[in-house]
């Protein structure tokens, strides 16, 4: 009985992201296609066993093995049940927060923005001449990486190339180097900044630290550095929500110690962490106090005047 649950909470858990994300899915990096795929293979095998196992039973009682095997196919089938177990959590977990119209709209191609949806990364081109000065951008955890997109496109219509990262499994955790290909996959551009929401900030602020050779800005929306990197050459803008429930103004403020002495704080007032995209609202958020149309103005702003202190956007 205990596979037959395990084995259809492998199928039903990416049954169900699906089910409830849309098309999500297929638009984020392939690690979570390919997790979604292996837990509903891996429950399929589950079930076939099951189903053989009671086959065996009606036969008749089996053999008694000695005791040492015994012992040791207990483990192994508790172990193989743990990790399977952690399997179909982990599916459930990593369900995207799926991006919402405004979002989706923003996704358009049009006479001065060209959207690019690629393999590893969502890219907003100026069509006005070539963008000298670009953006790499880190998503939140789990966050629908279109999520990005009302946000950022401006950021490209004001003449900054601008890449937003599909990280593996929706945690910019798992490739912390990833900024580097997409820099590397527009070569046009010779200023960059990096930055990102929440959790994909942490992440590129590590980046900027490691590679203040080649990075110049550092752009943090809802977020701050996991240490200290006050004497990094590099350009920060910390812009942040006053009512965020996740990125607190507490966090904001002791973050001041860990990025150096010229950081631009902005504050956003009455803003939240989910304003900083559209993903609809986050657990444990706080509650705004103003509009997500004033907040996202207010942080696109912030975002261009980042990218201003940088360089000369395309013409």
């Amino acid at each position: 009985m205990l596979l037959v649950v395990l084995g259809v909470a492998l199928v039903a858990a990416p049954v169900w992201v699906v089910a409830t994300t849309g098309d999500t899915v297929r638009h984020q990096h392939w690690a979570l296609a390919a997790v979604l795929g292996a837990s509903v293979v891996a429950g399929l095998l589950v079930l076939a066993v099951a189903l053989l196992g009671a086959r065996r039973r009606d036969r008749g009682p089996s053999p008694r093995r000695p005791l040492a095997r015994r012992v040791l196919r207990g483990v192994a089938v508790g172990v193989g049940v743990a990790v399977l177990v952690v399997l179909a959590a982990a599916v459930v977990w990593l369900r995207p927060f799926p991006a919402t119209a405004p979002a989706l709209a923003a996704l358009e191609s049009d006479g001065s923005v060209e959207v690019r949806d690629e393999a590893g990364w969502i890219a907003f081109v100026p069509r006005d001449g070539a963008a000298t000065t670009g953006l790499v951008y880190s998503p939140g955890a789990r966050v629908d990486v279109r999520a990005t997109a009302a946000v950022l496109r401006p950021l490209a219509e004001a003449g900054y190339l601008v890449v937003a990262l599909k990280e593996p499994l929706g945690i910019a955790f798992t490739s912390p180097n990833q900024s580097a290909s997409a820099m590397a996959a527009f070569d046009e551009v010779d200023t960059w900044a990096v930055g990102g929401h929440s959790l994909g900030g942490v992440v590129a602020a590590s980046f900027a630290a490691a590679h203040d050779d080649e990075v110049t800005g550092l752009l943090l929306h809802a977020s701050y550095p996991s240490g200290d990197m006050s004497t990094a050459d590099v350009e920060v803008t910390s812009v942040w929500g006053s009512r965020d429930g996740l990125t607190t103004p507490d966090k904001i403020e002791a973050s001041r110690a860990d990025l150096p002495a010229t950081t631009e704080f902005v504050e956003v007032p009455g803003g939240v962490h989910a304003f900083f995209a559209d993903y609809g609202e986050q657990p444990g958020d706080g509650q705004p106090a103003t509009s997500r149309a004033d907040a996202q103005a207010q942080i696109v702003e912030a975002s261009i005047g980042a990218l201003d202190r940088l360089g000369t956007p395309s013409p």
